[in-house]
């Protein structure tokens, strides 16, 4: 018996060998609030919880119909205003304070609401791009970029501006706070705070495809120094981030290296969020316009390549580029004309004759 026991004390141990607790033990401001409001809406659920759990004992036991005393059996009761004051008030009570602490915290931990009410010094800016499977971070301010490797400062916020060059994904630190969807043609924002030094687990959490369990990354929060020091490594050894070097970089890989870019195209970020790197594609904010305009019409067919956008991405289910054309079939755009009496004819109406008896 005493070996069964440990046997299943080890088999739990393994188990549980591969949890990780930061969403509870976390490392900046964002992550605090996001605990406190998972501890405050626990306790308050616990009223319910711990009363309902007891009862579900000591009814069944209590009341059995093989207990020798029944003297407190009451075959007329049918009515307890004290009970239903109980049963109906304490649960109406707890759905209002977790009403108003939701609402409290949603408006205090908005992804979107900078945290300029710290008053924690200069934020650093970080546009994040979810790739097939890895992550592009840039620093605009430095003019340079990481593959799967985040540095921050600590004690200082780091506004992240998000995009995807495909699919839906998610970037998360749990150690720093709340996690904020990239999608491809759209830029999220993001909040975050580091208040020590270390380095913090990162990854996609929401599935994308073969590659996503080795969509991760590590976060270096560092002292200044230190974050200086790493802009300038990365400075130095990395190469240059162009619009062509990005597109190579684009293609689906799985645990891809650590990689920096020493310099960075003006503009890319903007341009993967229009979906306009390639040349001769058109961006999204021109295109648009032109929608606005009353679009392309059947002259614009011939130039349908420089809108697509999918097609030279797709991939099967492995993960492995789907060759499919490059551009569409060239259409005879005349066999779409229609002449003025043509459409005439279309809607004139038919003359019809009445028999009348």
């Amino acid at each position: 018996m005493q070996l069964k026991k440990l046997l299943l004390a080890g088999a739990g141990a393994i188990a549980l060998s591969g949890c990780q607790y930061h969403v509870l033990s976390p490392q900046g401001w964002v992550g605090d609030q996001e605990r406190n409001l998972l501890i405050i809406s626990t306790l308050l659920m616990l009223i319910v919880i711990i009363p309902v759990l007891v009862m579900a004992v000591y009814f069944p036991l209590k009341y059995r119909a093989d207990r020798a005393d029944t003297s407190d059996y009451d075959p007329k009761f049918e009515h307890s205003t004290k009970l239903e004051v109980v049963i109906w008030g304490v649960p109406i009570l707890i759905i209002i304070a977790l009403g108003w602490f939701t609402y409290v915290y949603t408006h205090r931990l908005d992804p979107y609401r900078p945290l300029d009410h710290l008053e924690a010094g200069k934020p650093v800016e970080v546009q994040a791009v979810s790739l097939d499977w890895k992550w592009l971070f840039i620093y605009p301010e430095f003019g340079v970029a990481s593959v799967n490797e985040l540095a921050i400062p600590a004690g200082r916020p780091v506004n992240f501006s998000l995009t995807s060059s495909t699919v839906m994904n998610t970037l998360s630190i749990p150690a720093l706070g709340g996690m904020v969807y990239s999608m491809a043609g759209m830029e999220t924002k993001l909040h975050l705070i580091a208040d020590s030094t270390g380095t913090f687990a990162g990854r996609s959490a929401h599935y994308s495809g073969p590659g996503f369990a080795q969509m991760t990354f590590d976060t270096l929060s560092l002292s200044d120094a230190d974050f200086n020091a790493w802009i300038e490594k990365v400075r130095s050894e990395g190469t240059p981030l162009t619009r062509d070097t990005y597109l190579k970089l684009e293609k689906p890989s799985i645990a891809t290296p650590v990689r920096y870019y020493g310099t960075v195209d003006k503009d890319l970020f903007q341009r993967v969020v229009e979906l306009c790197v390639e040349e001769g594609k058109v961006c999204m904010g021109e295109m648009m316009m032109q929608d606005e305009m009353g679009g392309g019409g059947i002259a614009g067919i011939p130039n349908a390549a420089a809108y697509n956008y999918d097609r030279p991405r797709a991939i099967d289910g492995f993960g492995n580029p789907i060759d499919l054309p490059s551009n569409l079939p060239a259409l005879d755009t005349e066999a779409f004309l229609i002449s003025p009496d043509q459409i005439c004819s279309v809607a004139a109406p038919k003359e019809t004759t009445t028999n009348v008896n």
